[in-house]
């Protein structure tokens, strides 16, 4: 998952040390749970040596995870589990993203709703136990030993959307559909129900047209920008810069 995750080149491997990149096989999920508990190993390996780490990446959760941690979430029962991915797989996508905006409109609100293992999730929570999963993240703060600062960076949305639709015409010149049918195999997968294989594996199954699918990719990343910042926006931690802002990165070192 190299084009579709757009991973750091060689270049900047080498330069940089990078955590989380190439470290698991597509065939393993990785939770937000899982996510906190090597993010704080890695911190402490980071920290013998510097005094300063950065965390980057859109998905909310798992950033909040680290800084915050997990609450204790009841238990799923496994039947609701079976049967709710049952009704996904006879009805698909858009009835998914319909039945969880009818039952979990909290997660509606702010959650991937491109991406089927999340909503599957999320759904079979609610079904589960009344309330949305939404709720567990998180109500009470771990007291980290490390000092957080939380930067977010910003573009004009008609600047962001442009940037957006040019990534994904760059990915597909790279070679993602080479790359999406390498991995058609493992298409169901929960790491590979998201944006921008998900479209391509539809593609190959011949539910769109390939003009079609990367006008998709496009559009679903982003509604998953406009989600990103929802989330985010909500944090009155995060310190907003404009990302072409004169001098943004001296502000951003100073703190």
């Amino acid at each position: 998952m190299t084009i579709g995750t757009a991973k750091p080149s060689p270049e900047e491997l080498q330069a940089v040390k990078h955590y989380f990149i190439d470290e698991f096989p597509v065939t393993r999920p990785l939770s937000a749970a899982d996510y906190e508990t090597l993010a704080l190993i890695y911190l402490d390996e980071i920290f013998l040596t510097h005094d300063t780490a950065v965390v980057c990446g859109g998905t909310g959760l798992y950033i909040k995870a680290l800084c915050e941690g997990l609450d204790a979430m009841p238990e799923v029962d496994e039947e609701v589990v079976k049967q709710t991915e049952e009704e996904y797989k006879q009805q698909g996508i858009e009835w998914l993203q319909k039945t969880v905006q009818a039952e979990d409109p909290e997660f509606y609100e702010v959650g991937e709703i491109q991406n089927p293992a999340r909503m599957l999730r999320a759904l079979s929570f609610m079904r589960s136990t009344g309330r949305s999963i939404v709720h567990y993240r998180t109500a009470s703060k771990m007291q980290r030993p490390f000092n957080i600062v939380k930067i977010g960076l910003e573009l004009p949305r008609e600047q962001l959307y442009d940037r957006i639709n040019q990534r994904v015409d760059k990915m597909m010149e790279q070679g993602l559909l080479a790359e999406v049918e390498k991995l058609y195999p493992h298409k169901e997968l929960k790491n590979l129900q998201t944006v921008g294989y998900a479209e391509l594996f539809d593609y190959i199954d011949g539910k769109y047209t390939l003009p079609e699918a990367i006008d998709k990719i496009k559009q679903h990343t982003r509604n998953y920008a406009k989600r990103q910042m929802t989330w985010f926006k909500k944090d009155k931690e995060v310190r907003w810069f404009n990302a072409e802002g004169r001098g943004v990165m001296e502000r951003i070192l100073v703190l």
